[in-house]
């Protein structure tokens, strides 16, 4: 069995508002958002792997903390796992000697306290018999979904993404799918700057739900914090017949 904690679930910051992070069971983190913040020293040093969608800041803004934090304090080296473009970005950008130390070559080269693991779409890193496929995903920079798998059920969660036909591909071939998690980052209002942003919005979402051939919860994610009322109204209206939920700090799923 797989036990999921939301850290994080907000397209933004606020008082108890979290952006993007979840800890799977006690090791192993998927994002690494504000939420990391909220965890104790002893949970920060069990962390061994991150599993990434992407390379935006509210998905990635704990790592240097995390890292700097308990790196020093593990026997074996944290691993972030992402696609090669991810890595890239975290490389060129954020542990760069500039925004932040390398730890990949802290303390040396030979004996870091980082490793970089590059993933592929479709292609499952097993973990002590869990099961995590990185998912396709459609947005602004390469990104990924994933399909956490412990063999009595699934989670799948959507990650940052917009119409995404692969996606259901994908989704309607899990026979054990019990939950997803899919985000809608704006209202129907801002329409637009969703397709634009490559995110979803109300009426976009009904239009993937409608895709989905398999019974499962669903939970919405990555809502504004000053749009949460709305979007959430036009959510139940375009998606009724799926029964969605807003997806809140602190929620646990057990797979």
């Amino acid at each position: 069995m797989m036990k999921l904690r939301t850290l994080g679930c907000s397209g933004g910051i606020s008082q108890r508002l979290r952006t993007t992070s979840f800890l799977l069971d006690a090791d192993i983190l998927v994002d690494a958002g504000t939420g990391v913040g909220d965890l104790t020293l002893p949970e920060l040093r069990c962390i061994d792997h991150i599993f990434l969608t992407h390379s935006h800041l509210d998905h990635i803004a704990c790592i240097p903390f995390l890292v700097d934090t308990v790196g020093g304090q593990r026997d074996a080296p944290l691993t972030i796992h992402a696609l090669p473009e991810t890595l890239a970005a975290l490389q060129q950008h954020v542990f760069n000697w500039t925004i932040w130390p390398d730890f990949r070559e802290i303390p040396d080269r030979h004996d870091p306290v980082l490793v970089f693991s590059p993933i592929r779409i479709g292609e499952t890193v097993e973990l002590q018999g869990r099961k995590i496929t990185p998912l396709p995903a459609n947005h602004v920079v390469p990104a990924v979904g994933y399909h956490l798998d412990s063999g009595r059920g699934s989670l799948v969660f959507s990650g940052d993404t917009t119409t995404n036909d692969a996606l259901w591909e994908a989704v309607n071939r899990i026979d054990n799918l019990r939950y997803l998690i899919i985000e809608t980052a704006f209202s129907n209002l801002d329409h637009d700057l969703a397709v634009l942003a490559k995110h979803l919005c109300p009426s976009l979402l009904a239009d993937e739900l409608a895709k989905l051939r398999r019974p499962a919860e669903i939970f919405i994610t990555h809502l504004k914090p000053a749009e949460i009322a709305v979007t959430m109204k036009e959510v139940h209206e375009y998606a009724a017949a799926h029964h969605p939920q807003m997806l809140e700090h602190h929620h646990v799923f057990e797979f």
